[in-house]
């Protein structure tokens, strides 16, 4: 299994908690990652959304790129899972940006693909905003032109979302994974060329995992079970023994933690953050829970208990003794996990406790 933490670029993960000792700043993640990089952390998933969805809209949130480009300079071993939304980036510019990163970090860069889901914040920032399968069309398309700006010179595309001619891109991504745990994984990054960087991508709907089955490396899915992750993964192995050229898939899970001394300490943890907000004054960051209900075509429904934490965080069950904690991890290894990647609060206290406490050593 590989440790991975979600970088805490909104402030924190918890929509009832107003401060959670982790602000949006620079100082305060660049000491986290480079604390996590010394804990043994494995990587770190650095989200994009240019308003903040957990504290609500005026609060602080970082931008993904910026702070990936920043982290790669300063940082040895992680791998840097930097978030990207094709809506927001025309793909052979981007393809530039996340090569030139690449060569920054000595191959630590990866792509987490989002098809994104919220519609006011593409209308903020002057972006069109598709609808479902529209966006994950845009997606397939957008991925097409990434991967041939990777591994070819003079590219051209003639397509319903792109138009590229005659691209030229060098430097081309670094020509190795360099990661902590990168030779520890079941598959290689992109079938075209081993130096890619790893591609991961997420969604719940027919067509979303249609498309990540056949044209990325990694799925990564919200909070669940491992009873029903090993279903998931199950069906996404079938849809990707569709594409028998392609290398098996990369399977990871997000969870939220808590590691205490005792299993009722732990509970009383989950209900202080999941307090039910007051209805005369609910917190900013559930306003959006609709957008999101609509725009993500999850499987199954989701509650407002739920929803405090982000990701769906509390329904993979990492919570109770360090002993609960590792059983835990060890039965979604068992169902085909090979990734973890965590959200706790706050993050510098509760990153070290599972360093200490559940990580092996």
């Amino acid at each position: 299994m590989r440790y991975g933490f979600w970088l805490p670029v909104f402030g924190g993960w918890l929509r009832n908690i107003d401060d959670e000792q982790m602000p949006a700043t620079w100082d305060y993640v660049q000491d986290l990652t480079l604390k996590a990089e010394d804990l043994g952390y494995d990587l770190t998933l650095i989200a994009e959304l240019n308003l903040n969805d957990i504290k609500g809209t005026e609060a602080d949130s970082l931008d993904a790129w910026s702070t990936a480009a920043a982290l790669a300079a300063i940082t040895k071993k992680l791998e840097l899972m930097v978030a990207v939304r094709p809506t927001f980036h025309n793909p052979a510019m981007l393809a530039k940006q996340a090569a030139n990163i690449d060569r920054i970090s000595n191959g630590r860069l990866t792509l987490n693909v989002v098809s994104s889901w919220w519609r006011d914040e593409a209308l903020k920032y002057g972006i069109p905003f598709d609808e479902h399968d529209d966006r994950y069309a845009r997606t397939s398309e957008w991925l097409d032109v990434l991967t041939n700006t990777w591994s070819q010179q003079h590219t051209t595309h003639t397509g319903r979302y792109y138009n590229i001619e005659d691209n030229i891109l060098s430097p081309k991504p670094h020509s190795t994974r360099t990661y902590s745990g990168a030779d520890t994984l079941s598959s290689i990054p992109h079938p075209l060329s081993p130096a890619f960087p790893t591609l991961y991508a997420g969604g719940e709907s027919e067509t979303a995992k249609n498309l990540i089955a056949a044209k990325c490396d990694a799925y990564l899915m919200h909070g669940d079970d491992p009873t029903t992750i090993a279903t998931k993964i199950a069906d996404m192995k079938q849809r990707r023994a569709l594409h028998p050229h392609l290398p098996p898939m990369i399977f990871g899970v997000t969870g939220y933690c808590i590691v205490r001394d005792s299993e009722a300490e732990a509970n009383r943890e989950v209900d202080r953050i999941t307090s039910a907000p007051d209805p005369t004054k609910s917190p900013a960051g559930f306003a959006n829970f609709q957008q999101w209900i609509s725009g993500s075509q999850l499987e199954k429904k989701i509650s407002l208990r739920d929803y405090s934490v982000s990701n769906r965080g509390l329904q993979s069950g990492l919570i109770g003794t360090p002993e609960t904690v590792a059983q835990r991890l060890a039965d979604f290894e068992a169902a085909g996990c090979s990734l973890v990647l965590l959200q706790s609060s706050p993050q510098h206290t509760e990153m070290a406790r599972f360093a200490a406490q559940v990580m092996p050593h």
